[in-house]
């Protein structure tokens, strides 16, 4: 971990909270209002979710799943998404979220007009920005994580699955 942590704190609330409480606890609003109030079907979700966090590459965020009325995505899932370009399993929008988070996160200048033509025929602008505005949050936060090495001392919030 690169941060210095008192004895005995949970690295989490305290880089969240602690350290800067004003910005932490916004970020962490912002971060979970993603899960709490996202209209996105579960597999598009976890495709994008998924996609960025190995991009990222968050040894925490790839290693726990999106729950919803108990239901989670198979175990498979994570190797569908990483390999969404042939992947069998992934239906239109799954594979356009998965390439979507992708490219938002590597080649953000490259999201040409064939690509918003093939997300407007399976996403509609309300739904383009929801999943924008998510994608944001995974990136920035996961990265966070990732960077200050905090992703080896997360613990799982309710809402979760852990695989």
């Amino acid at each position: 971990m690169i941060i210095d942590l008192p004895e005995g704190v949970d690295p989490i609330m305290h880089v969240w909270g602690d350290m800067v409480p004003h910005i932490g606890v916004a970020a962490s609003r912002f971060s979970m209002s993603v899960y709490e109030h996202t209209t996105l079907g579960l597999r598009e979700f976890e495709a994008a979710r998924l996609r960025i966090a190995q991009v990222n590459g968050c040894l925490f965020c790839q290693d726990w799943h999106t729950e919803r009325d108990g239901v989670t995505v198979e175990d498979t899932f994570p190797a569908a998404v990483e390999g969404w370009r042939t992947s069998r399993d992934l239906d239109d929008r799954a594979r356009l979220a998965a390439e979507y988070a992708e490219r938002y996160a590597l080649d953000h200048h490259g999201l040409d007009d064939a690509f918003w033509t093939r997300m407007k025929a399976h996403y509609s602008d309300r739904e383009i920005v929801e999943l924008s505005m998510c994608l944001g949050s995974w990136l920035a936060f996961g990265r966070l994580n990732r960077v200050l090495g905090l992703d080896a001392e997360c613990v799982l919030p309710s809402g979760f699955a852990h695989r």
